[in-house]
């Protein structure tokens, strides 16, 4: 049976048999019989390899440890809110803090990132994800959208429908009007510079859908639909430091073995002090 552990691009917790390619981490949400208690833990929200070192644990959402948690690519991680690993894609890390720094000028680090990230990603008041208003032609692929309920993830002149499992159904792209936002500002600003992470930045259904082939290897002929500019809308999301050194442990990954847990503060320590360092 799947566990409630794959991340939609709403930073929802979903049981789905999709598994995504990325890695990520909220800390501690589940309690000791595996049931998903939070929504997150903490604002230390990171994306992380599949695979890093050979690290790996066998028992997934282990009591007290963090909640080891799925997405779909790099878009999801970002319109989740997600920031890269510090340890496992150190190089990642290092361009996000390069683009950061012209992005916010004074802010340095993983705590000043994640700060702003807190505010970019949750409504203080239902503490749920934060939607932002943004020109639809003016975002970058990548990008994700809310349009009749349903996250969309914008990819050159159109916009595709995600789902667990990968992309479907492409709708038209409008040329002009405002849309709602759900990738964060400053993740998106990211996207627009030329994000080339070393995780996969789209599920490969994307570019299946681009030269007209279904989820079978089928080609396809249906129609591209046009939309409206949909309404700003506030959904449901929340946000912690560290800003690691080489040694720093935060993290590993494959769906069925996970890596040794990461210390979110930036030093390394064992999986019982991690423990502890995870609770609310």
């Amino acid at each position: 049976m799947p566990l409630q552990n794959r991340v939609t691009p709403i930073g929802e917790l979903i049981a789905d048999p999709g598994r995504g390619l990325v890695y990520g981490n909220r800390g501690c949400l589940h309690d000791d019989n595996g049931r998903v208690r939070l929504r997150f833990n903490g604002k230390r929200w990171i994306a992380c390899r599949l695979q890093f070192r050979g690290w790996h644990r066998h028992a997934l959402m282990q009591p007290g440890r963090f909640t080891e948690l799925f997405l779909l690519d790099e878009a999801t991680a970002f319109a989740a809110g997600h920031r890269p690993c510090a340890l496992c894609r150190r190089e990642d890390y290092g361009r996000l803090g390069g683009i950061w720094r012209e992005l916010h000028a004074g802010q340095v680090g993983a705590e000043a990132i994640d700060a702003q990230l807190h505010a970019e990603r949750v409504d203080p008041a239902t503490r749920g994800q934060r939607h932002h208003r943004a020109p639809l032609d003016e975002l970058p692929d990548g990008a994700f959208v809310l349009h009749d309920g349903a996250p969309r993830l914008v990819f050159g002149s159109e916009l595709l429908r995600w789902t667990p499992a990968g992309y479907t159904e492409r709708i038209r792209r409008p040329a002009r009007g405002r849309t709602v936002l759900i990738t964060p500002p400053s993740l998106a600003a990211v996207l627009r510079a030329g994000w080339r992470p070393a995780v996969p930045l789209l599920h490969p259904s994307a570019a299946e859908l681009e030269y007209g082939i279904d989820q079978g290897g089928v080609a396809t002929s249906s129609p591209v639909t046009e939309i409206e500019p949909a309404d700003l809308r506030r959904v449901g999301d929340e946000v912690d430091r560290d800003d690691p050194p080489p040694n720093h442990r935060e993290s590993n990954h494959r769906d069925r073995g996970v890596p040794v847990p990461h210390d979110n503060t930036g030093r390394a320590v064992d999986e019982d002090r991690f423990c502890e360092r995870c609770q609310p």
